[in-house]
């Protein structure tokens, strides 16, 4: 674009074809824009655009009043420009969840178990003489029962599938509550634009090209945009560039505002350029999201990566790798240097709990590991000796698959000794335990940002709180004043004011302030007026309205543009400072800040006749003696204004700070109350009696932080504590060099209660230092409140930050694990109660889990040692895994917490996860639970008068004693979930246990679901009327046709089905038999004079016969009961007869 096309009035450029609507530039041209920085951008704008009023000229907007509001014009630029929004990346889908949760080890060994199984179940051997194999031919001969041996391959495939499916639809519903949490934090943001003249707050998702914005120190900016005015502003843009240098942002040098940075110091206004996926983010996340779907496709074609393209890599906050295009002006720069600009954001350290697990579920694995491996070896040892040396066979060919089924079998036991060794149901309890907690955190005002803090905040052993909003209701008022050498208990009159002084007051207070903080009416008649803003700013100005003058109509008198130089608030300075340009080409600043801190500056004061006189030294120190002290141990914040004239002629040099702002007249000081909220002490007491030390750390007066600290409870009388200023905190724990010891910083930790007029960095050093500490029996986890910008560091470094709602900056939740949505202390309280209720569930459960793996692992163990075979088959461990495992992790995880966790001290972060009465509860019911199973294992069948199920042979059908002995086995687990309710040793595990819903529907429908699934099959008639046979018992007798001796017992006893079938196929037989015998003309009569006489025989006959092959040719005189008999005989049983539960 040529200079003079700035000079086109918006409305010709349409004629021009390459702008889109009738804006006076397009997306692409403003994207361009946006990538140039520094000089190159301000000579672009002001060569192509002719400035940045120009720019808002084009995009039809007022750099004063903003955009008109009206919503077709705000809908037209968003077709126009897009949207402030970027898509998500999209959500994995269930099959692709389904095949992660299909990558688990254990679950491959025993998919590729289960088709061995299931493939050798289908092949039979071929003949040969199987009595050579030995033993193991015993069950395989009989084909009958042969075929019922797929049912275990089939039901452990089965059983896979339903583990796979229940962790795929955790793991779906997890993503989906994550991603309502991530929408709900994102319209929490809200951003403030000027429409119609109005300083309005929008969500950060309705901002549109063309919006004026105001930006102040903490924002986070959610879109690109040109600066209009700026006081001193300065961006931090780590995060996209890598650079962890502050950049100064002026409209003389670099006027370009980019999303995703972090304002650090100062204001301004800047007009919104790009929005959405055109903004600098949204390019980033575009490439991010196109990136992987390329190196997909090329993975996909087998292809090696071309070229590696000029990108830059760098990380956002979140520690999420993005590309990122290079600047323009940087193109030529080689790939290695950008290499170096890699920013490093430091990793969040496992939780506490997490480590714990990890440790635990490591142990655990390696123990089962060992266990299943010397099971196999045990096993396929005894049966190697067994058949080839004690029994001496030689190793056949026609036998091998005979012994590979045995093999198999041997590896199915040593898989499911360590399917049962391993807690899968632990991830489950913990992913079920957090998201219930989060999901009922939020009604407790905690938002939630990362899973684990709810957790670890149940360790909690210190929080190191702000004070201003957190524990003060952050409704600041000035409630005392000195001035004209008069110290004011009350608000003073204001005819007791001389006007010139009055005059000073109030034109200091409206313009040296944030033109953003102000004070708007009452939203219900009768209320307090609301503070926007600033809280200790909206203090003042509260007091200027007290004072009956109008502080608005300074600020239209002095608009913020005529404002000649800012120096904003920040933590090192403690002051503002704002320069106005007088009629005689003098200027004058006003300042207020700290009163100690401006009182130093200052040397004049003005007088009861508004006359400045010397103030010196000890005028000081006798002011802060009588006024400054008293105010502050009152509890108040003393503020102090003053103001400079620097005389017409030669301009100061306003970069060099310390000159400026000295010699300075002290126009009052105000003392500010900010009242502790009245539910605080209460919760500070509750902290106490938890075992949670609580620190004040504030940037206050330490009188100040004194006062509120006693009326919270932080301190108590009689205790031997330490109240320390930064300075003096920094003396003690640091060395001649300047570093910070560990040692000295150890000496001192343990009784600071408050930290007053504390810097950031202080901040992070105390945190740090308590965490890194090692004095004292244990560990300490530490939790820390913050609302500002500079508090970022302090909230990443603890193990849980808590972050402001209301009052935090963007960049404070940013670091944050957890948002306070009501400013609220409470709400930590109410947060270490879910946490360590938290930590109790997974407890509860794991005390549950390790009992059943442990008393499974000794049974399976033993059992195939002994017997050769594990009493508890794959498929039943599989099933107690499943049912008793999934659905115990619902109940335990899901127990709502109680006020009785407050009343113990925090477990802390080395304390063992397995306490030691966890221990005696597992041991103890481990030793009843195995005794009272061995016994049923090695002398039920005496008890029960049953067939023992002991040394059965290969693919025999279930017996009734293994089935006994595992519905033993589940009910004592079932029952055990309600002693696992308890963890502490108390007696009465059915306490409250009404209050949990969930838990008594999942136990309640556990022992229904077992009790279906072992009830034989013979006993279910409904199943058996399904096309099966009735019984004679179960005829009438009146029913009976009169010729019953005709119908034998075995025949009534047969399925009528099969009678049916086998007459049928008797006909054709008897019908080719004559056939043949016309034929031959012998005399073919044998087959009729095989009936047996006597029913006796006729069973024996049942017996005897095991496959169709003896069912001969009968003859005509034949009646059909034998061959029928014979041939039902050899097909395999209906249903499970012995009633062992498979799943």
């Amino acid at each position: 674009m040529t200079n003079n096309v700035a000079d086109h009035h918006p409305g010709n450029s349409v004629a021009e074809g390459n702008h889109e609507g009738d804006f006076g530039c397009s997306v692409m041209e403003l994207r361009n824009l946006m990538e140039l920085r520094s000089a190159e951008a301000v000579a672009r704008l002001n060569d192509s655009y002719g400035g940045v009023q120009n720019v808002c000229k084009r995009l039809k907007t007022s750099p004063v009043e903003g955009l008109s509001g009206n919503p077709t014009d705000l809908e037209k630029r968003r077709q126009v420009f897009g949207q402030n929004f970027i898509p998500p990346k999209k959500a994995k889908t269930f099959l692709q969840l389904v095949w992660e949760a299909l990558q688990d080890v254990t679950l491959i060994i025993l998919e590729i178990a289960a088709i061995i199984s299931l493939g050798l179940s289908f092949y039979h051997p071929p003949g040969g003489d199987n009595e050579l194999c030995g033993q193991s031919a015993g069950g395989v001969e009989d084909e009958g029962e042969s075929q019922a041996g797929w049912i275990e391959g089939a039901a452990i495939l089965f059983s896979v599938i339903i583990v796979v499916l229940v962790t795929a639809f955790n793991d779906w519903s997890k993503e989906k509550q994550f991603r309502g949490l991530q929408s709900r934090i994102e319209q929490e943001q809200k951003f403030t634009v000027i429409r119609k003249g109005q300083v309005i707050q929008i969500p950060v998702a309705e901002i549109v090209v063309g919006d004026i914005a105001q930006i102040k120190y903490g924002d986070l900016l959610p879109s690109d945009g040109i600066l209009i005015q700026g006081n001193d502003l300065k961006i931090d843009e780590s995060s996209l560039t890598g650079e962890s240098d502050q950049v100064k942002k002026s409209l003389e040098k670099d006027p370009m505002l980019l999303s995703g940075t972090h304002v650090m110091e100062g204001s301004g206004r800047m007009v919104v350029t790009a929005v959405g996926i055109n903004s600098q983010t949204g390019i980033i996340f575009t490439l991010l999201g196109a990136g992987e779907g390329d190196e997909e496709k090329k993975v996909k074609k087998g292809k090696k990566p071309g070229a590696p393209e000029n990108r830059n890599k760098a990380k956002t906050q979140d520690g999420v790798a993005l590309e990122i295009q290079p600047l323009k002006s940087q193109e030529g720069v080689e790939n290695e240097e950008k290499e170096k600009k890699k920013v490093k954001v430091p990793k969040k350290e496992k939780s506490v709990l997490q480590g714990k697990l990890t440790r635990l579920a490591v142990q655990i694995g390696k123990a089962g590991l060992i266990m299943s491996a010397i099971t196999v070896i045990i096993l396929v040892l005894y049966f190697v000796i067994d058949t080839f040396g004690v029994q001496g066979r030689p190793w056949r060919a026609e036998c091998t698959p005979i012994y590979i089924q045995y093999f198999v079998k041997f590896f199915i036991i040593g898989v499911t000794v360590l399917v049962v060794a391993v807690p899968e149901g632990l991830p489950l309890a913990v992913t079920i335990s957090l998201a219930y907690s989060v999901k009922k955190m939020m009604k407790d005002n905690n938002l939630v940002r990362h899973l684990d803090a709810c957790e670890t905040m149940g360790n909690a052993t210190a929080i190191c709180s702000d004070k201003t909003g957190t524990l003060t209701m952050n409704r600041m008022t000035v409630v005392q004043a000195y001035m004209g050498d008069t110290h004011y208990r009350q608000i003073p009159d204001p005819e007791a004011i001389l006007p010139k002084v009055l005059d000073l007051i109030v034109t200091g207070v409206a313009v040296n302030s944030a033109y953003t903080s102000k004070i708007l009416p009452p939203e219900k008649e009768g209320g307090l007026p609301r503070q926007v803003g600033n809280k200790t700013e909206c203090a003042l100005l509260g007091f200027v309205l007290d004072l009956k003058q109008d502080y608005q109509a300074v600020r239209n008198e002095v608009p913020e543009e005529k404002l000649y130089k800012v120096y904003t608030f920040n933590s090192v300075r403690k002051s503002m400072s704002t320069v106005l340009k007088n009629m005689n080409s003098g200027f004058r600043m006003y300042s207020k800040g700290a009163s100690e801190i401006i009182l130093r500056k200052c040397t004049r004061i003005l007088d009861k006749n508004g006359d400045p006189r010397v103030f010196k030294l000890k005028d000081r120190d006798e002011m802060v003696k009588k006024v400054i002290e008293p105010m502050a141990c009152h509890g108040l914040r003393t503020i102090c204004l003053a103001f400079r004239d620097f005389p017409a002629g030669a301009e100061p040099d306003w970069d060099s700070e310390n000159e400026i702002l000295s010699d300075l007249t002290c126009i009052a000081v105000v003392g500010i109350e900010d009242p502790v909220r009245p539910e605080v002490p209460d919760a500070i007491l509750k902290c106490q009696r938890a075992g949670i030390t609580v620190r004040m750390v504030t940037g206050d007066n330490i009188n100040t932080a004194r006062a509120i600290a006693t009326k919270c409870g932080i301190l108590l009388p009689g205790e031997d504590f330490l109240c320390l200023e930064g300075k003096e905190f920094n003396r003690l724990i640091r060395n001649e060099k300047g570093e910070v010891e560990q040692e000295q910083l150890d000496k001192i930790w343990p009784k600071l209660r408050v930290l007053a007029r504390s810097s950031p960095t202080d901040k992070h050093t105390l945190v740090k230092g308590i965490i890194d500490s090692t004095v004292g029996d244990q560990r300490q986890v530490v939790a820390v409140t913050g609302d500002g910008t500079n508090d970022g560091p302090a909230l990443k470094k603890a193990d849980v930050g808590f972050a402001m709602g209301i009052a935090g900056t963007d960049v404070a939740k940013e670091a944050s694990d957890i948002i306070l949505t009501d400013d609220n202390f409470t709400s930590i309280v109410k947060a270490v109660m879910w946490g360590r209720n938290v930590y109790d569930s997974i407890s509860k459960f794991l005390q549950f889990q390790l009992t059943v793996n442990i008393v499974a692992v000794i049974v399976a163990f033993t059992g195939a040692c002994i017997t050769q075979d594990s009493p508890l088959k794959a498929v039943q461990m599989l099933w107690v895994n499943l049912i008793m495992d999934t659905f115990a992790s619902l109940a335990l995880a899901t127990e709502p917490p109680s006020e009785s966790l407050l009343l113990r001290k925090p477990y802390g972060r080395n304390k063992p996860l397995i306490s030691r009465t966890m221990m005696k509860n597992i041991l103890g019911h481990a030793v009843y639970q195995l005794t009272i199973i061995f016994t049923l294992l090695f002398a039920g069948e005496k008890f029960f008068d049953i067939d023992s199920g002991r040394n059965v042979p290969l693919h025999s059908p279930p017996t009734e004693h293994y089935t006994i002995v595992f519905n033993t086995f589940v009910m004592m687990q079932l029952f055990n979930e309600i002693n696992a309710r308890k963890i502490h040793g108390e007696r009465n595990v059915f306490e409250s246990i009404y209050r949990n819903p969930i838990f008594c529907t999942v136990v309640l429908g556990t022992f229904a679901a077992q009790l279906i699934c072992t009830v034989p099959t013979s006993h279910l008639k409904f199943l058996k009327e399904a096309g099966h046979g009735i019984t004679k018992e179960e005829i009438p007798e009146e029913e009976l046709p009169e010729d019953v001796d005709e119908i034998d017992h075995a025949e009534m006893e047969l399925r009528r089905g099969q009678i049916l079938w086998f007459r049928g196929l008797n006909r054709i037989q008897t019908q080719m038999d004559v056939v043949y015998t016309f034929q031959t003309g012998a005399s073919s009569l044998q087959g009729a004079l095989r009936r047996q006489p006597s029913i006796v025989s006729q069973h024996h006959d049942v017996k005897n016969v095991s496959s169709p092959t003896h069912v001969a040719l009968s003859s005509v005189n034949s009646t059909p009961t034998t061959s029928a008999v014979a041939a039902a005989a050899a097909s395999p049983p209906a249903g499970n007869q012995s009633g062992e539960c498979v799943p």
